[in-house]
């Protein structure tokens, strides 16, 4: 996995595009655009093609900040969720939500939380 400021460096970069700023894509952000994307589940083919040009590198910062914004907005409405349905002994339920998670998320940090949990969901409370 990329380093831990890595992803928030992309966050900057979507921003920068959000306000009509331009990239350039020079080794640096070549690079990390690279790193994250393997962070993110994008193939290398996907990632190589669309840093090819500008307008493509532009889509691609875009389509990894989606995939960082969506997949923690998700898995953190799930532990939340997951959570309050065990405390009220919905065991069954607190599995389903997690597993809904792990039926669509692709980034692999968020799927080893999501199952994580679910590994541990029929454990008591402490």
């Amino acid at each position: 996995m990329g380093e831990p400021h890595d992803w928030d460096r992309v966050l900057g970069l979507y921003a920068r595009l959000e306000r009509n700023e331009s990239i350039e894509f020079d080794a640096d952000t070549l690079d990390l655009c690279r790193r994250v994307t393997r962070d993110v589940a994008i193939s290398d083919d996907t990632q190589e093609s669309a840093l090819r040009t500008p307008a493509r590198a532009e889509t691609l910062v875009r389509e990894m900040r989606r995939r960082i914004f969506e997949g923690s907005r998700r898995l953190s409405r799930a532990l939340v969720d997951s959570a309050r349905r065990k405390k009220a002994g919905d065991i069954a339920g607190a599995r389903k939500v997690l597993e809904a998670v792990l039926a669509v998320e692709v980034v692999p940090l968020y799927r080893e939380v999501a199952q994580t949990t679910l590994d541990y969901v029929d454990d008591p409370e402490e």
